[in-house]
């Protein structure tokens, strides 16, 4: 299973990390309606944190900004139920195929490194801010120093050299 596929297919909602119902069907092999059939058996085994279904204004939205999903599914009545990674994960003792097992594997493991490139993000992100904080100080340093040597001194009273004219 192509890591890249499944990557590519996940998409946040309610600060969550989710796969869509219809596309774990297709990965999985069996109907969306099956799978729904499924989870609602074993609807204990799902809480809100594992898996939820898309309100009408959530799944438009989804709709609106992801152009990969099937056609046919944008105009549905039906809202998808959505799979947390630990959803994905309960399912695999809902869905016992050993193909529901090997897409599980693949899915925890496009999971797992999103997660990673995440932490790694932040960690990046938090360097950049460091450098640009350090990369300012050392500016406001020159700036204040070219100013410095710009700016012209008072004049201070000298004392004439040589023979004095006097005055009249």
């Amino acid at each position: 299973m192509e890591l890249q596929l499944i990557q590519s297919r996940i998409v946040e909602v309610r600060g969550y990390r989710v796969l869509p119902d219809f596309y774990l069907a297709e990965l999985y092999g069996v109907k969306t309606k099956a799978l729904k059939q499924a989870v609602k058996r074993n609807l204990q085994r799902f809480p809100p944190d594992f898996m939820f279904e898309l309100s009408e204004e959530e799944w438009k939205e989804l709709v609106t900004i992801c152009d990969q999903f099937p056609s046919n599914l944008k105009h549905s009545y039906i809202n998808p139920m959505v799979f947390t990674e630990q959803g994905v994960a309960m399912l695999s003792s809902v869905l016992k195929s050993q193909t529901a097992i090997d897409v599980n594997i693949s899915i925890m493991r496009a999971f797992v490194l999103i997660r990673q490139m995440a932490v790694g993000y932040d960690e990046l992100l938090k360097r950049m801010e460091e450098l640009e904080e350090n990369t300012d100080a050392q500016f406001n340093e020159i700036y204040q120093a070219l100013t410095q040597l710009l700016s012209k001194p008072d004049p201070k009273p000298r004392k004439p050299i040589g023979y004095r004219v006097p005055d009249n």
